[in-house]
């Protein structure tokens, strides 16, 4: 249900705040994984949860893409 809530709030962003949100999950995820390589990562689990969620965002910027085209 969690995941659901996430894609239908981010139906309702415009493109330039997807954007936004995909430049602060990429550098999350960078952090996350320099964490990781330094051992200093305690939940491992949020690397994968990331990962989706860059995934997710990308996704829905395509679709508002081809809708507009």
């Amino acid at each position: 249900m969690k995941t659901s809530n996430y894609l239908k709030d981010l139906r309702e962003e415009t493109v330039a705040s997807l954007q936004e949100q995909l430049v602060a999950a990429k550098k999350e995820l960078f952090n996350l994984r320099f964490q990781n390589a330094t051992n200093q990562l305690d939940n491992t689990a949020r690397i994968k949860e990331v990962r989706k969620n860059i995934a997710r965002i990308q996704t829905i910027i395509t679709e508002k893409a081809k809708a507009e085209a």
